[in-house]
């Protein structure tokens, strides 16, 4: 009797060795199903750097992770072996998307989850004052800067006037450290380009000091703006 007992615990030890060894759970410690542990939605800033792990709970590992459905922000990849969503967003906007990930259970147990990604713009550049033709000739306006990166910028902004052969006048220049988010800026310009008809334009690139992180932004009037009468 007591040599069947050993027998049988040597093949149930045995079976559940082999049982591990091809990624499937012996009876009676069967794995829960997988779960996607993650926050259903995030927001990062365009032109920054990003990496967040999906995390999953049971199963046996690996795990795989791909794309089930939907898009991920441009500039985004989901890698297949970590479930680590990387790189730098380029386009702001809302972006669904769907994840699937399975296990090395035989049969493979696999979960999924919706997720949203908000990228928005980490500089931005508006017009506070629309570009307006003074009574001398000049034009003049002003834009309003917002930093959105959380990180103080290192911040050059020039306004210029084209003209129909691309001929560009500055209208105003700045270069300033603007402060963390929140912070906004209004800048004035103001000249005379002479007798034409031109596009305004503002543009506004701030860098991240000490890093290699370039955030743009720029505006540009709807209309061509005419100074031909002075």
């Amino acid at each position: 009797m007591r040599v069947f007992l050993a027998t049988s615990g040597l093949v149930v030890v045995l079976l559940a060795n082999c049982a591990a060894a091809l990624g499937q759970a012996p009876a009676g410690d069967q794995p829960a199903t997988l779960a996607i542990s993650v926050p259903s939605s995030s927001t990062v800033v365009a032109g920054s750097k990003v990496s967040f792990p999906l995390v999953v709970t049971g199963g046996f590992t690996p795990y795989s992770w791909r794309l089930a459905g939907g898009q991920l922000p441009p500039g985004l990849k989901l890698r297949g072996h970590s479930g680590i969503v990387s790189g730098v967003p380029t386009t702001p906007g809302e972006y669904r998307f769907t994840v699937a990930v399975t296990d090395s259970t035989i049969p493979q147990l696999q979960a999924k989850r919706d997720l949203t990604v908000t990228v928005i713009a980490g500089l931005t550049i508006d017009w506070k004052q629309y570009p307006q033709v003074q009574d001398d000739g000049s034009i003049s306006g002003s834009v309003l800067v917002s930093n959105q990166t959380g990180y103080p910028l290192d911040l050059t902004v020039i306004v210029v006037a084209v003209n129909s052969i691309g001929r560009a006048t500055a209208l105003g220049y700045q270069h300033f450290t603007i402060p963390a988010q929140p912070s906004d800026q209004v800048i004035p310009f103001g000249s005379s380009p002479g007798p034409e008809t031109y596009v305004v334009r503002a543009d506004a690139v701030g860098h991240r000091p000490g890093k290699a992180q370039v955030y743009r932004a720029s505006k540009q009037t709807s209309d061509p703006i005419d100074v031909t009468q002075f």
